[in-house]
């Protein structure tokens, strides 16, 4: 019989209807060039808040890790909230798989909605874009927000162990997991307190629904962010930064942002 009910698919409708009723709307913006961005953008900006663009990490699309804030932070701030190249509804025909190019596309789609000044708070993966960006425009960053993302960190760190993976393959094995058993490794690796066992049903059923499609183009956003990486190649942002870590982060550990701040 054939699966009539998805708990994935009905929990992002309920975060888009939470969206919705935070004042958000849905907007998609052709930029072009072969690239279309997605991302929820206030029904009605008002002049005297303050832009805030919030930028998610390697996982669902934008809505499951900013749905708890939208509410909120969206009675402060005119709130934007973009899903990156291959997440959710945006999508490039362009080969570039850097967070440069992420940064620059999250830009261009600013700017298509007239914010031309803002504030920026990146989660994992969402923290290097968020970095490039300040780093690509500084005009136009007025502070950073880090959450958990190793933009320091470098190609030779997974050979010296400091990292709980040994390879690339093996963390994209687990970043986007293809298995209930690497989804359940990788809530293991998220959370310092996991659910202890989820129903097979429901880990298969998210990846059926979050993690089939642009396998490939998110196998080459992680391959990107590792290869050639050096510190000395990491540009010097110089807004405010306000740098948020987990004592006990096993994804990017805390190392990693002791030299951040550095």
């Amino acid at each position: 019989m054939a699966k009539c009910f998805s708990f994935t698919a009905s929990r992002d409708w309920c975060y888009r209807y939470s969206f919705s009723t935070s004042g958000l709307k849905s907007s998609t913006t052709d930029l072009g060039d072969g690239t279309i961005m997605h991302c929820w953008v206030p029904k009605t900006p008002k002049h005297y808040k303050p832009n805030l663009l919030l930028i998610h990490g390697i996982g669902a699309n934008a809505m499951w890790q900013w749905n708890e804030f939208i509410s909120p932070l969206s009675s402060k701030f005119n709130v934007y909230v973009p899903d990156l190249l291959f997440f959710g509804d945006s999508y490039t025909t362009r080969p570039e798989r850097t967070e440069a190019f992420q940064a620059q596309s999250v830009m261009r789609t600013m700017e298509a909605h007239g914010v031309r000044r803002m504030f920026v708070v990146g989660l994992s993966y969402g923290g290097f874009v968020a970095y490039s960006l300040a780093a690509q425009f500084p005009q136009a960053v007025e502070r950073v927000v880090i959450g958990c993302a190793g933009v320091c960190f470098e190609e030779k760190d997974m050979d010296e162990g400091l990292f709980s993976v040994k390879s690339v393959d093996e963390a994209i094995s687990i970043l986007l997991a293809r298995t209930p058993e690497k989804l359940m490794e990788l809530i293991r690796l998220s959370f310092y307190k996991p659910m202890k066992t989820v129903p097979s049903c429901f880990l298969s059923d998210f990846i059926d629904v979050m993690c089939v499609e642009n396998f490939q183009e998110r196998k080459e956003l992680v391959y990107a962010l590792h290869r050639n990486r050096k510190l000395s190649d990491l540009p010097k942002i110089t807004q405010p930064t306000l740098i948020i870590w987990g004592e006990y982060d096993m994804v990017f550990p805390l190392e990693l942002g002791h030299r951040l701040k550095r």
